[in-house]
């Protein structure tokens, strides 16, 4: 534990070193350093105990009420700060590329705040006892606040940054509710012990959905996702959708596993919400025209299919089905470990073409598989994986959950049989979306002909950027060919996150690499016939003349990059089928002459919980709010009354 603990502090040192660093380009190598070093540091502590099963604690006493400074890692928090570790670090490393685009700008506080983001998540899962907890999650949410604002000179982002303050205070406040009820529940607001049973564990359970879950980006709880992401500075939005949304599932499974008993009523509730917002997520992704947009309502979809996995866990274990426990809470954890890996990388790819093209609008780009070779390599790798397709990663965690659906069709019981067969029907229907959206942001940005000078002018990426991009990358392929040595690693945390009275129920499905050995083989014979074709291909050719000539263009005499298909045109299909469910909203210009010197058409799709549910509920509050203002007298005897009116009340309320 104090290598770990003296990792941490590293970061926290050399981010706070970093302040006084004036020069932009060595304040940000130096705060990168820092979190590579910290990271090292505390993953020999952390992969020791992911490999052992055991659990380090460390407990110090701390005069707060409450609270003590009680820290613990076992094999959940150990999975985690590999996440936490491994995707902060290549996030710094690729922030050293993108800040520089910054010149002007004094760097300090961004890498100050990086520095604690990285470090306050770790803390997220080593505490222990509630008001700890309490404090490093403030400490994450503030940290990531100043980030997403970072460039607040723009009316957009200062508006996002309040969405999101506003947003991860609204958990928070379901966070405070849960610890507190614990506290009274089971007398200490440590995590040890909890003997909470009936009406009371559900109360808890309902409290930490909403308060984790508004963290994760759960509909309808997500609306700061699709706002925070695009604002904040790429290496940022790496980290906060690749790790830091994780920090919310972390604490929906911590919930579970603390409680000593689940109900199968939460496993439906949360296949209904995984449900909704994998299905709402990615067709709202489909009709996006800002890259870091749609990559934004992408995470919201694939917390989405993490919470169908852990949904399908409860059931199985509600239901004394063991075997499709095991299974649906390991395709669920093993789908984070994807998604902190291929998310990553596809909002570095993002930040590579902003960073290039200095625009996120996909319509305005173009031919850009020309000009950034490298970027769209790494790029398509990730997309590949994303939409769950092999030989990839992303096909591993979702190929578990589908087998541990159609284990759960196979049951006799109703309760566990249509859940399961819900899920299926969702997953499939996910997995096409996500496969048109990916096609479409893929399509748009790197094919065809640019569109607009940005595209036109485009550059490859910085070498670090590149660097971290391809090691995500490899990352993603290197999960695949190792899967079958990290699922019973998977398992055995699937072992700790379930109560205890399960574990002995759950110890037969340790053996369940075997499982995943089909997928590999036919996962690298896949790879193999496809180099294989690529091979034959180029040796019919080599003999042959090639030659390249324009396409038929119905008549046109001078066609020009802007007849393409552009995002809107090539997700209409979709998005006008579900455009009740999505609000979609057309701008166009009436044409009335037989040959209109220029037309306009736009689509716009609005976030419907923002829109219909959130927007006017803080309207009607901020106007409430406006009528109080009499109670700000400015004079400072009345507020002395106040608090002696306050006092008053507590000791009468006390006595």
């Amino acid at each position: 534990m104090t290598i770990l603990l003296a990792g941490i502090s590293l970061i926290i040192f050399s981010g706070f070193v970093s302040l006084f660093i004036k020069d932009g380009k060595t304040c940000t190598r130096f705060g990168a350093a820092g979190v590579i070093a910290g990271s090292l540091t505390a993953l020999s502590t952390t992969i020791n105990v992911l490999f052992s099963g055991e659990t380090i604690s460390l407990r110090i006493p701390w005069q707060v009420p409450y609270g003590s400074f009680y820290v613990a890692v076992d094999s959940i928090s150990a999975l985690f700060l590999i996440i936490i570790f491994a995707g902060c670090s290549i996030a710094a490393v690729y922030g050293c590329g993108y800040m520089a685009g910054y010149k002007n700008r004094r760097l300090s506080g961004a890498t100050f705040f990086f520095n604690m983001l990285a470090a306050s998540m770790a803390m997220v899962v080593m505490a222990k006892n509630g008001v700890l907890f309490l404090v490093v999650w403030e400490i994450m949410s503030l940290a990531s606040y100043f980030l997403v604002t970072f460039d607040h000179e723009h009316e957009s982002v200062r508006q996002a940054g309040w969405i999101y303050l506003v947003a991860t205070h609204i958990g928070t406040a379901f966070l405070l509710a849960f610890f507190v009820c614990l506290g009274k529940y089971n007398g200490t607001m440590d995590f040890d012990n909890v003997d909470v049973f009936g009406k009371s564990a559900s109360v808890l359970f309902l409290l930490a959905l909403v308060g984790f879950g508004t963290k994760a980006g759960i509909m309808p709880m997500h609306v700061w996702l699709p706002e925070a992401h695009p604002a904040a500075p790429s290496h940022v939005s790496a980290v906060m959708s690749g790790v830091m949304i994780k920090m919310g599932i972390y604490g929906i499974v911590r919930t579970i596993s603390i409680l000593p008993e689940v109900q199968i009523w939460w496993g439906w509730l949360l296949i209904f919400l995984g449900i909704v917002s994998g299905l709402l997520g990615i067709l709202f992704a489909l009709a996006q025209h800002d890259i870091k947009r749609t990559l934004a309502y992408s995470s919201v979809e694939n917390i989405g299919i993490i919470l169908i996995g852990i949904g399908l866990g409860i059931i199985g274990l509600a239901g004394g089905s063991y075997v499709l426990a095991a299974l649906g809470l390991a395709g669920a954890l093993f789908h984070i470990v994807n998604h902190s890996l291929f998310k990553s990388l596809m909002f570095m790819g993002a930040g590579a073409i902003v960073h290039s093209t200095e625009t996120r609008r996909m319509d305005l780009l173009g031919g850009l598989i020309k000009k950034m070779p490298l970027t769209a390599g790494a790029f398509v790798i990730g997309a590949i994986a994303i939409c769950g397709l092999p030989p990839l990663n992303g096909f591993v965690g979702e190929f578990l959950l589908y087998y541990s659906s159609f284990v759960a069709v196979l049951s006799d019981k109703l309760e566990i049989a249509l859940p399961a067969i819900a899920a299926i029907a969702s997953l499939a229907m996910i997995g096409g979306f996500a496969v048109a959206a990916f096609t479409n942001i893929f399509g748009m940005i790197f094919l065809g002909e640019a569109r607009t000078d940005s595209a036109r002018n485009a550059h490859e990426a910085d070498k670090t950027m590149v660097v971290s991009m391809w090691l995500l990358a490899i990352l993603c392929i290197l999960i695949v060919i190792n899967a079958p040595v990290i699922l019973p690693l998977i398992i055995s945390v699937v072992m700790q996150a379930v109560p205890a009275e399960y574990e002995i129920a759950l110890l037969p499905f340790n053996n369940a690499d075997r499982i995943i050995w089909s997928l590999v083989i036919n996962s690298i014979a896949l790879v193999i016939i496809i180099a294989a074709l690529a091979i034959f291909r180029r040796k019919l050719l080599k003999s042959k003349t090639i030659s390249a000539g324009p396409t038929w263009d119905c008549g046109y005499a001078a066609p020009t990059a802007r007849i393409q298909y552009t995002s809107s045109s090539f997700s209409q299909p979709v998005v006008d089928m579900f455009k009740n469910a999505l609000y979609l909203k057309n701008k166009k210009v009436q044409i009335t002459e037989l040959f209109p010197k220029q037309a306009q058409f736009e689509s716009h799709t609005p976030d419907v919980s923002n829109e219909y549910l959130y927007r006017p509920v803080f309207k009607w509050f901020d106007r409430l709010i406006s009528k109080m203002q009499w109670v700000q007298y400015g004079v400072v005897q009345m507020y002395v009354l106040y608090i002696a009116i306050t006092l008053i009340i507590l000791l009468v309320w006390k006595l």
